[in-house]
């Protein structure tokens, strides 16, 4: 059973206060609680209106749940967030051991 990265990137339309609250409430919680979701990080280029996660999943079966379950489809729809896209890697569990990746 290897590990999961998922790399969601996407667009948002609102200043970055509203949409750091915004994904705060709604989102965070929710993601935090997800199961086989080892850490997420949340991140954002406020000058290209660029937000999203890279997320650390124990198996492809719970990343695979989260990618289609009702966190995904609620970000999905949100008015303020576009242009989304997903990508999923295998970890490379020696590399990343080595340059001290949070994979363990």
């Amino acid at each position: 059973m290897s590990k999961k990265i998922l790399q969601v990137n996407f667009k948002f339309n609102v200043p970055k206060s509203d949409y750091e609250k915004a994904t705060f409430d709604q989102f965070a919680k929710p993601i935090a609680n997800v199961k086989g979701l080892i850490w997420k990080v949340w991140i954002m280029n406020e000058t290209n209106k660029e937000a999203g996660g890279i997320h650390l999943f124990n198996d492809e079966s719970s990343l695979k749940a989260y990618l289609e379950g009702s966190i995904v489809a609620e970000l999905m729809k949100h008015p303020a967030l576009s242009d989304m896209e997903v990508k999923v890697f295998d970890v490379m569990d020696k590399h990343s051991k080595v340059t001290h990746g949070p994979i363990d």
